[in-house]
């Protein structure tokens, strides 16, 4: 007996509909992880297949077998690697040559070969691993030659590279961006890929690639301008003629300020008579934020939203040029595509320093993003990129300098282990960055890593909040776009994130933009810095603080305000950068509680205190509650059940301590 099956005729036509329907989505692997970021006691973690993940990863530009082995044995299973879509350097300045080949070959010509190769050489060397490929977009030689349209266009005639503000560029990379996504989902590869980070600019960092800084002349950019300011001003002409204070501006005239430089300024702008550069600075800005979050969402779509996104953004702590790009965090925290942020460690790189993150990343934390810090450390083994890779490298380049590591392990040692502690400390995550290969290629540093990833793993996070920061530090993240000097004033106020970790009590750190979300009542001491003017609710809030007994202090572009508890306004005119002494003077009167006063760098937090000195000795230790101190390298008691203990260190070296309160 037969059964027949009677449908509806369908045509060729619709058949064919279907198919390429079907076929526009990825084919998932049964083995696809769903990697994510999900809060775990108000702090963003790594989830893969819905269990906590250590946030720590290893990288190399030249990821060679041999280290990946070396990283496997520490137990960490997060790997990065880099891919091109353009035949061309990172830096444009310096002239160094492609990591890898390109790409995009052509029009609908993909070469996968360099994504294959790494991922051969990470699973041979790890079978567990979970790897986030860091993909560059600026477009390839080829791409520009035949798209003037869409790139940057120099007054001389030429291109260069993108222009950010095209739509055409964004579109066709978006393109091939999602190509890829969904090649890799759909290849024996898909198992081991736990996301894609956007990268593009100087260093792939979206930074404006310097000539990209203020002389893009393409069409398209005084178009895009035009149309931001008919958003930013509600499409209403009298708004944005008062704003620039020219009766004659409109939406059809309005032009881009000239940023150059050419006309030199030693002075603050003034908002009466130049919105038309903040406009131009935020403008700028927020393209590359919107760039970036139009980029993650062509990867949360291809990847059917299981692959991580994230992205380099934000130096507003670090990058006081506002030309380069880096003052729209605040709109780029809101992009729902977007689950990790990450920049290098600030680029002091002397012992006895803390080396902040370039960015708040409490404003990240509180947007529920998570933050990976890279720690490109150098070490008294790192290598030079003209011995590693002669071909890339330009003469006389990467030689010198910050490229340079200490002289001894035992000063390398300690810089990994300042970078564990901070980032135990503050709940964040961040990845080795072994740059040209072999800079953690030694036992010690090896265990560093290891012992990062099982303290993160092992020890259960301190409850109850007793080792919250009293301090806190709101930074105006638009600061630079008022600086006529395109940085040396906005500096000179930033640079107190040097002396503010070592104050021997910690901090929180927050954008202006977030105060309406932060709950402020643990802290004894607000410092408003880099607000060149209070608005109304600003001198509200002050009154208010001050009135719950919170001292506020304010560094503005003449000096430092210092406002207690029914008192008036403490003025200090010029005083913008303050010693660590001075700070722990101003927490302490305050009524925060400083834990050691030795000036060394200290973080405290989550159940972890690491202290990191130069020159060693006795470090008197006061706790705010009784505790049980241990170390967790030797699981030997440093203190039991006392508020008060004391550390003898040796010089040049980093501690790390287990702390539970009673």
């Amino acid at each position: 007996m037969k059964t027949i099956c009677r449908c509806s005729p369908i045509s060729w036509g619709k058949l064919l509909i279907i198919i390429f329907l079907y076929s526009s989505f990825p084919v998932v692997s049964a083995g696809q992880q769903r990697v994510e970021v999900k809060s775990t006691e108000g702090t963003p973690s790594l989830f893969v297949n819905g269990k906590q993940y250590p946030p720590f990863a290893y990288m190399s530009y030249f990821g060679e077998e041999e280290y990946y082995k070396e990283i496997a044995g520490t137990g960490v299973h997060l790997y990065c690697f880099p891919a091109y879509l353009g035949d061309r350097g990172i830096n444009t300045m310096s002239g160094i040559g492609p990591f890898r080949q390109a790409i995009w070959t052509g029009p609908d010509k993909y070469d996968l070969s360099s994504i294959k190769t790494d991922f051969k050489k990470i699973i041979k060397a790890d079978p567990d691993a979970k790897i986030i490929i860091r993909i560059h977009l600026d477009p390839p030689e080829w791409w520009e030659k035949q798209n003037p349209d869409a790139c940057c266009q120099l007054p001389d005639g030429t291109t260069f590279r993108q222009c950010f503000f095209s739509e055409k560029w964004k579109n066709e990379t978006g393109n091939v961006l999602k190509y890829l996504v969904k090649w890799l989902l759909a290849s024996d590869y898909s198992k081991y890929l736990a996301g894609i980070h956007v990268a593009a600019g100087g260093t792939e960092e979206w930074v404006y690639h310097y000539n990209q800084y203020f002389y893009d002349e393409n069409p398209v950019r005084q178009e895009a301008f035009r149309s931001w300011l008919k958003h930013q001003y509600k499409n209403d002409t009298i708004l944005l003629q008062e704003a620039w204070q020219n009766p004659a501006v409109n939406f059809q005239k309005a032009t881009l300020a000239d940023i150059s430089g050419k006309q030199k300024k030693r002075e603050w702008r003034d908002p009466e008579t130049e919105q038309n550069y903040i406009d131009t600075h935020q403008f700028h800005a927020e393209t590359l934020a919107d760039d970036i979050a139009y980029f993650c969402k062509v990867v949360k779509d291809a990847g059917k939203r299981r692959l991580l996104t994230g992205a380099f953004y934000g130096y507003h702590y670090y990058i006081s040029d506002a030309r380069k790009g880096h003052g729209a965090l605040g709109k780029l925290l809101d992009c729902p595509d977007l689950d990790y942020i990450s920049s290098p460690n600030s680029y002091n790189r002397v012992i006895g320093e803390d080396w902040p993150p370039m960015v708040a990343i409490q404003s990240v934390q509180l947007h529920g993003k998570l933050w990976l810090a890279e720690n490109d450390t150098r070490t008294s083994i790192t290598t030079l990129l003209k011995d590693m890779a002669p071909g890339v490298a330009p003469p006389g380049q990467y030689e010198s300098g910050v490229w340079l590591g200490p002289d001894d392990m035992e000063t390398s040692e300690s810089f990994l282990w300042k970078n564990a502690g901070r980032m135990l400390a503050q709940g964040y995550g961040g990845w080795w960055f072994d740059m040209w290969g072999g800079w953690f290629s030694d036992p010690k540093l090896l265990n560093v890593i290891k012992k990062t990833n099982e303290f993160y793993s092992s020890c259960p996070k301190e409850k109850g909040g007793t080792m919250k920061p009293q301090v806190c530090v709101m930074v105006d993240g638009q600061l630079c776009f008022w600086d006529a000097t395109n940085g040396s004033l906005t500096n000179k106020i930033f640079a107190n994130r040097y002396p503010l970790g070592k104050t021997g009590t910690p901090y929180d750190l927050f954008l202006r933009t977030d105060q309406k979300k932060i709950s402020t009542n643990q802290y004894k001491i607000i410092w408003l810095m880099g607000f060149l003017e209070l608005n109304e609710e600003e001198k509200l809030k002050i009154k208010e603080w001050q009135k719950q007994g919170i001292t506020v202090m304010w560094t503005d572009g003449n000096g430092t305000h210092i406002f207690k508890q029914d008192q008036g306004d403490c003025f200090v005119k010029d005083l913008f950068l303050l010693s660590d002494s001075q700070l722990r003077d101003i927490f302490e009167n305050a009524g925060a509680h400083i834990y050691i006063r030795s000036g060394d760098v200290f973080y405290i937090g989550r159940g972890w205190l690491c202290i990191h000195t130069v020159f060693g000795g006795k470090k008197p230790i006061k706790l705010p509650f009784q505790a049980r101190v241990t170390n967790p390298l030797t699981n030997m008691p440093v203190s039991d059940f006392s508020d008060t203990f004391e550390l003898d260190m040796d010089p040049k070296s980093t501690i790390i301590l287990r702390v539970e309160p009673m």
